[in-house]
């Protein structure tokens, strides 16, 4: 049978996406399959290991049966995986947690002094370009289970990320790659590799880390029991993959130097690709290693923005049944509205700040409602505060480089054409939606697989596969009026960061 397909597992926050790809990158065929997260604790935030997998299985059967595709006419598989998960396996590859800190757990605030006490940050930081909250990354989520889960550390025989998991169940090899282990917290970028210093500041042993592996290289291929659970054929080849940054900056326009993106997913960053890490103490963007030696994704972020858009949908619109098409009713109703929503204005930290902004206990508000407020201007806010949090972060990412063109929106939320021209507005640059939109993880991770098997050899098609679908110029006359409602948005943005760090050390007691 010939193989000409290519299957991508994008694996998020939200759920599991798989799709299928002919050899020359166009997209055949996609399914959804949605997982639960969980908050046990305050600041913890998990999702089940086997959830993931469970989806990847069920998702593979659906998008097999969807395109008509036969199995065996799969080349390679590949996963884009959510970054800085914390997966503990046993020396039987067994997992020893049913529920794992996924990367917005921040549990870890403790253990921060104690890593810190003789490892100066600036050295870590310019080292590893973790610039997200120190608390996410995966060495100390490692040193918080140490102290409070010993029995379950004790039993580790290596920590593997998200997408690593689902390799492992795949092939039976565990390993990371480079761009994944960049988020473990003991990554040097540089010299692409584990920093021991890192490992003995956190008092861990180095080799429960797995071995690191290029993302577009075979590692395994599907075994028999694999074969019997998820549909693809005993034999068939998986790449290593890569980091959901990573592949949505691959997937995006290629390693194209200095051109930038924004993500619009459950969380929201914006990356340029470079061939050095852009660092900076005082903002901390944060850096992955890229897909090929000498690149790197540098970003910016914000912790909520289509879940907060979500959150609105859920929580002011449970009339209309809460499902997608809810969505295009919300889009409607943003239009009707006018550039800064009538006097409202969203923060929509409701996940917490990020390194970018003032606080992580940042939480987020409505300002400026009166009784004249309808539900139209919070929906219409709600895409405004995303876009002006946004804004800010990407003010910090021009500070260090000159971004080149427009900027790509990817993601489920750039369907949204409203959404689009309210971006173009705040960002004060042309912004440019693909047929890719929220495709780009899934076709990075499907380049990493064709250049596996050597269907590919580089990644120059990628700029080939995107086709302009709408390109909109700011609006010069709405542009100066959110600049001002930018510096508004900014100054509330500190003064509620204040306030939220007093309401955090605020509890209520029953006598």
């Amino acid at each position: 049978m010939n193989k000409n397909k290519l299957i991508a597992y994008d694996l998020g926050t939200g759920g599991i996406k798989a799709s299928l790809f002919d050899v020359d990158g166009n997209s055949l065929a996609e399914v959804f399959q949605q997982y639960d997260t969980f908050f046990p604790d305050k600041r913890q935030v998990e999702q089940r290991p086997f959830d993931w997998w469970h989806g990847v299985c069920d998702a593979t059967s659906l998008l097999l049966e969807k395109s008509g595709c036969n199995a065996g006419e799969i080349a390679c598989a590949a996963l884009s995986g959510h970054s800085l998960v914390a997966v503990p396996l046993d020396a039987n590859g067994a997992l020893l947690q049913e529920q794992v800190p996924i990367w917005c757990d921040m549990r870890a605030e403790d253990q921060i002094a104690s890593f810190f006490d003789n490892l100066p940050y600036e050295t870590w930081y310019e080292t590893t370009g973790n610039g997200d909250p120190a608390e996410c990354y995966t060495i100390l989520k490692l040193m918080w289970m140490r102290e409070h889960e010993p029995d379950v550390f004790k039993k580790i025989y290596k920590i593997v990320g998200s997408k690593d998991f689902i390799n492992y169940k795949f092939t039976g090899v565990i390993c990371t790659d480079p761009s994944y282990a960049s988020g473990f917290g003991v990554f040097n970028l540089l010299n692409w590799d584990y920093e021991e210093r890192f490992f003995k500041a956190a008092g861990i042993d180095r080799d429960i880390f797995p071995d690191i592996h290029p993302s577009d290289m075979v590692i395994g291929h599907v075994t028999a029991a694999a074969s019997l659970e998820c549909g693809l054929c005993e034999g068939t080849p998986v790449a290593c993959g890569a980091v959901d940054n990573t592949c949505m900056s691959l997937g995006a326009r290629g390693l194209a130097e200095d051109v930038a993106y924004t993500s619009l997913g459950s969380s929201s960053w914006i990356a340029v690709t470079s061939r050095k890490p852009i660092l900076d103490l005082s903002t901390r963007p944060f850096v992955f290693a890229h897909a090929r030696k000498g690149y790197y994704t540098s970003a910016v972020s914000i912790f909520s923005a289509g879940n907060s858009f979500r959150w609105v949908r859920d929580n002011l619109l449970k009339d209309y049944g809460g499902g997608t098409d809810t969505y295009e009713v919300m889009n409607r109703m943003a239009e009707s509205v006018p550039p800064g929503s009538n006097g409202v204005l969203f923060n929509p930290t409701l996940a917490g700040g990020s390194a970018q902004e003032a606080s992580p206990n940042l939480k987020g508000s409505f300002m400026g409602l009166t009784l004249g407020s309808t539900r139209e201007d919070l929906v219409r806010a709600s895409m405004e505060g995303v876009a002006m949090a946004l804004r800010k972060t990407l003010d910090i990412l021009q500070s260090q480089v000159e971004l080149k063109g427009d900027m790509l929106l990817c993601g489920g939320c750039s369907k949204s054409a409203v959404w689009r021209r309210i971006f173009a507005d705040i960002y004060n640059m042309p912004v440019l939606k693909t047929n890719i939109d929220q495709d780009a993880a899934s076709l990075g991770a499907a380049a990493l697989a064709a250049n596996s098997v050597g269907l590919w050899d580089g990644y120059d098609k990628i700029l080939e596969i995107h086709k302009t679908e709408d390109y909109l110029i700011p609006d010069k006359e709405t542009n100066a009026y959110y600049e001002k409602l930018l510096d508004i948005y900014g100054d509330w943005s500190t003064t509620l960061a204040d306030l939220s760090d007093r309401m955090s050390n605020l509890t209520y007691k029953t006598l």
